[in-house]
């Protein structure tokens, strides 16, 4: 399942930088101030029929075959080339954090088989006075 998810999200950041990256043009026509063609690889058609202007004056759409009234209009995306690739070799820096990392990390969770006990192979020092007669102090 965790698979399954990790393909997922691989696909998707992959189609992000896709399409962060890529450029395309949108051509439209537009007659009356309608759509009339729209094209994304190519130039958009023309009206087809190409009548006379019947008054130089008057710039009034009355019909879809007027050539004064159609237009062309073009959308621009440019793409982003500013990507890098990711840095593949290590530094000493990283390699030395790396390594105290993972050594503390495995260190933390290992258990202690017995109490350890640092002073237990030592003998305790020879007195050579009581120290409790000495301070008159007494245990009752």
């Amino acid at each position: 399942m965790k698979s399954f998810f990790t393909k997922i999200l691989a696909f998707f950041l992959a189609a992000t930088i896709f399409f962060s990256t890529a450029s395309f043009t949108v051509d439209m026509h537009f007659c009356c101030n309608k759509l009339v063609d729209m094209a994304l690889f190519g130039k958009a058609k023309v009206c087809a029929d190409k009548a006379q202007k019947k008054d130089l004056n008057t710039k009034q759409c009355t019909s879809l075959q007027e050539k004064d009234c159609c237009s062309n209009q073009t959308l621009i995306k440019t793409g982003d080339d500013t990507i890098k690739k990711a840095q593949t070799q290590l530094e000493y820096e990283d390699i030395l954090f790396l390594n105290t990392f993972f050594y503390t990390y495995l260190n933390l969770f290992e258990g202690l088989e017995k109490n350890i006990i640092p002073f237990e192979q030592y003998r305790p020092p020879l007195l050579s006075k009581d120290i409790q007669v000495l301070h008159e102090t007494y245990l009752i």
